[in-house]
């Protein structure tokens, strides 16, 4: 069965987190956007970890519904782990997704890592814990539990960061490294660019939201055709079958906020070349740059922009609709007209990633305004212009108009 999948968002309990973010309004949304397997963010926190007890049941293998509740959206239980430590003379900050099967297994993981750290203090706790640790405390609770490196190239805090990460992942996981089945390649990069470094050859690259509102669920995500149970997930990532594994959703990585080097306080924002000219210091107030995903990729890249390998999962680069709809009417994403054309859109059509990826441009013509549908299928073309996001600071998109075409050129879109 065709299925979409969001495997890492986060609850109510995570710092910097919208109070919406309740298994109640994630199944209404995830529905709205089309995801049919939802992550359950957070379940290390105590609170959190009571209300997936209490309030969910089995719907497949490893997966979950809420109680009493029709929107067909299954849950499976993943969480964020912050892992601050020193290893080979360096502190070392790595954000680690855990993946579990079954509630018993999540109660076993919270019980050795309470005895760490403070679970209670954050959904996406930090821990003083080396990452093979993690490792090790997930496959004792249950072999089936995959860990996964969480936005593999953000500069702070990922297995491959610019500030505190390693040059490889068996540099950071050492023997466990055979464990380590995919890393998740974060807003700020996407497979294109991952296919640079020849050692995430053997390892899946998967795309998750890392939402903390409901209106940004999904706008990185997996879509399989597999039997929709964690068995069936599990697999398709471990073997990297693109028959069962099909393609990721991404964003346009120069949306994301780290892709290029810069200072946000300072309003500077460069290119890798441009970084390296001024030996990554800040020309404005004499500082380091925060070195951004794109340099870092560079720095660790052993084959040219462009290597596409064999047996790839494929992408698709898409732009939230909300985001959309504001540019092609020119007003911002959080205003009344977005809200009633958004909505319009999935009464008429359906959910999100329907209008985006399947619904035809005739169809999208008598759905909603002209503007509208120009829009999506300029996304779909990669006729987009992005201004990079840098240091914290999400890229800015520009849209053509049907009057103003013709300057844009085709971004990198590979299906």
């Amino acid at each position: 069965m065709k299925f979409i999948g969001d495997f890492h968002i986060h609850s109510k309990y995570a710092r910097a987190t919208s109070q919406d973010m309740n298994l109640e309004n994630l199944a209404i949304w995830a529905k709205k956007k089309g995801i049919q397997v939802m992550s359950t963010g957070d379940f290390t926190h105590p609170a959190w970890f009571q209300e997936l007890r209490s309030k969910l049941e089995p719907s497949a293998p490893g997966l979950f519904k809420l109680k009493n509740n029709t929107s067909g959206t299954s849950f499976i239980l993943t969480t964020e782990i912050s892992c601050i430590y020193s290893k080979n003379g360096k502190v070392r900050k790595v954000h680690l997704l855990v993946f579990a099967p079954s509630l018993e297994a999540v109660k076993k993981i919270n019980d050795r890592l309470a005895l760490r750290g403070n679970l209670a203090a954050d959904g996406r706790p930090i821990i003083g814990i080396d990452a093979i640790d993690v490792v090790k405390i997930a496959l004792d609770a249950s072999p089936e539990c995959m860990v996964i490196p969480a936005h593999a190239w953000t500069p702070w805090f990922a297995v491959f960061g610019s500030k505190s990460g390693f040059d490889s992942l068996e540099e950071c996981f050492d023997d466990y490294a055979k464990y380590i089945y995919a890393v998740e390649t974060g807003l700020s990069s996407d497979p294109a660019m991952n296919w640079r470094f020849s050692k995430l050859d053997n390892v899946a690259l998967i795309s998750n939201s890392d939402s903390h509102s409901l209106q940004k669920i999904g706008r990185e995500a997996n879509v399989f055709d597999t039997e929709v149970s964690y068995q069936g997930i599990a697999d398709a990532i471990k073997t990297r079958d693109p028959k069962k594994f099909l393609f990721t959703v991404e964003f346009f990585p120069e949306e994301g906020k780290y892709h290029y080097d810069g200072h946000r306080l300072c309003h500077v924002s460069l290119a890798p070349a441009q970084s390296k000219e001024r030996n990554g210091i800040c020309p404005k107030c004499g500082k380091p740059l925060t070195i951004g995903v794109l340099n870092r990729v560079e720095e660790l890249a052993d084959r040219p922009e462009g290597f596409v390998p064999p047996n790839n999962i494929p992408f698709k680069s898409l732009v939230p609709l909300d985001e959309i709809i504001g540019e092609a009417l020119h007003v911002g994403v959080h205003s009344k007209q977005v809200l009633k054309e958004y909505e319009g859109l999935l009464g008429k059509i359906g959910s999100e990633f329907k209008i985006l990826l399947d619904t035809s441009l005739s169809d999208l013509q008598e759905a909603t305004l002209p503007e509208i549908a120009h829009a999506i299928s300029c996304v779909r073309e990669g006729k987009i212009r992005i201004e990079p996001g840098y240091d914290g600071e999400y890229g800015k998109i520009a849209l053509p108009s049907a009057e103003k075409e013709a300057p844009f050129t085709p971004q990198r879109n590979l299906l």
